[in-house]
């Protein structure tokens, strides 16, 4: 597999819908995610809040053929 390389949101956004992914976040925290089903467990979120949320944290969304991952920034 290919090393992990950071991508822009809009990037993240493309390949998401591509594979169906909507952005969400773990009910009552600030934890993200990507989800395809729904889950009592998970709030959707709109894409301005993730964002929001991600760079406030300082996360970003890196990718390797096609999986993406949240991870705090370098």
């Amino acid at each position: 597999m290919p090393a992990l390389r950071e991508i822009t949101f809009d990037a993240a956004r493309q390949i998401a819908a591509e594979k169906g992914l909507r952005p969400s976040k773990v009910k009552g925290t600030n934890t993200l995610r990507f989800s395809k089903v729904d889950s009592d467990k998970l709030e959707v979120i709109t894409w301005d809040e993730f964002e929001k949320t991600a760079t406030s944290r300082r996360l970003g969304v890196y990718e390797s053929g096609g999986w993406m991952k949240l991870m705090t920034k370098h």
